[in-house]
C-alpha cells in the first residue's frame, strides 16, 4: 500500500479532527483568520463529504469555547473538554475517532508546535495516517509553526494544504459536490 504520502486520501476513509480553536487562543494566533476561513473550507467539505468531524477544546472555562465562526458549523456535535495537549487525553476521543474506520486523520487547529503537534504524533503512533493542514494550523508565532509542521514531517505526518486536500478528496470534476466545494476556494 506504501506510506500514508504515497496514497490519496478517500471521504469513506479518513475524519477531520480540529484542536483547539477557541476564542481566547485564536485571538493572539499569528494569521488568525486565514487559519480560521481554511477551517471553514475544511469544516464544509467534510459536511458535504459526509467526512466525520471530531473537535477538541483545551480548558474551555480559561480559553473560551469554539470561534464562533466555526461553532455554527459544528451544530450538533459535542466537543472533547480536555486539559491534556494531545487531543488523545481527552476522555472518549479516541473511543469516537476508532468508530469512524478512519485511517487517516485531517488535523488543524491550535497551536502547530504544542497540541497539533502533541496530537499528530500519539495519532501517528497508533497507525493512523496524519494529514497536518498546513494552512489550516497556526501557533502565536510564525516560528514556532514552522518548528512544529517540520518536527511532524520528520514524526511521519503528511503535510498538506486545504485546496490539496478537497481536490485530493474530490478527485474529479465530474463530482456531484465539485462546483459547490470548488467555490469555496478563492
Amino acid at each position: 500500500m506504501g506510506n500514508s504520502a504515497s496514497v490519496l486520501l478517500t471521504p469513506s476513509a479518513c475524519c477531520l479532527v480540529l484542536v483547539d480553536i477557541q476564542e481566547k487562543l485564536a485571538a493572539v494566533m499569528s494569521d488568525k483568520e486565514k487559519m480560521i476561513a481554511r477551517c471553514s473550507i475544511l469544516l464544509r467539505t467534510a459536511k458535504a463529504l459526509n467526512i466525520p468531524v471530531l473537535w477538541c477544546e483545551q480548558a474551555p472555562r480559561a480559553l473560551g469555547s469554539t470561534v464562533r465562526e466555526l461553532r455554527e458549523l459544528l451544530e450538533g456535535e459535542k466537543p472533547f473538554e480536555k486539559t491534556s495537549f494531545s487531543c488523545c487525553g481527552a476522555e472518549g476521543f479516541f473511543r469516537k475517532l476508532e468508530s469512524t474506520q478512519s485511517s487517516a486523520v485531517l488535523l488543524c487547529g491550535i497551536e502547530a508546535h504544542v497540541c497539533v503537534f502533541q496530537t499528530a504524533v500519539e495519532l501517528l503512533n497508533r497507525g493512523l495516517n496524519v494529514h497536518v493542514i498546513a494552512d489550516a494550523v497556526s501557533s502565536r508565532t510564525e516560528e514556532n509553526k514552522a518548528i512544529g509542521l517540520g518536527r511532524m514531517s520528520a514524526a511521519g505526518a503528511v503535510i498538506n494544504s486545504t485546496e490539496m486536500v478537497l481536490f485530493e478528496l474530490l478527485r474529479d470534476a465530474r463530482h456531484e459536490r465539485f462546483k459547490e466545494l470548488a467555490a469555496l476556494i478563492k
